[in-house]
């Protein structure tokens, strides 16, 4: 059994989607970030970083318990463990994981920065917010470059590198960023919300139980 220990958040939502496009069975455990539960022992003991999600997988290589944790590793790990959502051609596999880690090391970390200092800062900064502001907004323009050249992120191919990077820009003016501004990013946001696998795995999310 695979189970995904995430929320309803831009990261959380990566791991259901990718499971839904794989069609393996998964369960969704919730983990209540309001109430501090992913710093909780038993959470902890996968994930040292506290932070969602995870994916524990019971029959990890060697057929043993596996806790995986980090969107990207685990996003890698399923398209891996299961062949898919992962060019097979090497240029592609290369475009694939740059986009991967593009969005891991920049759309994440930027889009959220913009998110707190303008919803949770003790007070406003204004030379942060510009900062993490425009910031998003030029990392939005290094994806409608290449959405503009190419249908996918990795090429012809669907993959990993789209879901990671679709769990923020559906939500783009969270960090300020208007893709009305971005009509390549927009039409991509736009197919894979549209992706019956991406459908169901938002309503699965939206229902999970709680731990």
């Amino acid at each position: 059994m695979l189970r995904a220990l995430t929320a309803d958040t831009p990261n959380g939502i990566k791991i259901p989607i990718a499971l839904e496009e794989l069609g393996v069975p998964y369960e969704l455990v919730r983990i209540d970030l309001t109430r501090g539960e992913q710093k909780q022992p038993a959470f902890l003991a996968d994930n040292p970083n506290g932070r969602i999600p995870v994916l524990i997988d019971d029959e990890g290589p060697g057929g043993g318990r596996l806790s995986v944790f980090e969107s990207g590793a685990i996003l890698l790990y399923l398209a891996e463990k299961f062949g898919r959502l992962l060019p097979g051609d090497p240029r592609g596999r290369l475009r694939a994981l740059e986009y991967l880690f593009f969005q891991v090391s920049g759309v994440g970390p930027m889009f959220g920065q913009v998110g707190w200092f303008k919803r949770s800062a003790p007070e406003p900064v204004a030379f942060a917010i510009e900062r993490y502001q425009n910031e998003a907004r030029r990392l939005t323009g290094v994806l409608e470059q290449r959405l503009e050249q190419s249908e996918w992120l990795a090429g012809a191919e669907y993959s990993i590198a789209d879901i990671a990077n679709f769990g923020w820009l559906r939500v783009a003016n969270y960090a300020d960023v208007d893709l009305d501004d971005f009509p390549a990013v927009r039409s991509w946001v736009g197919k894979i919300a549209a992706r019956p696998a991406v459908l169901r795995a938002l309503e699965r999310v939206a229902a999970m139980p709680r731990l």
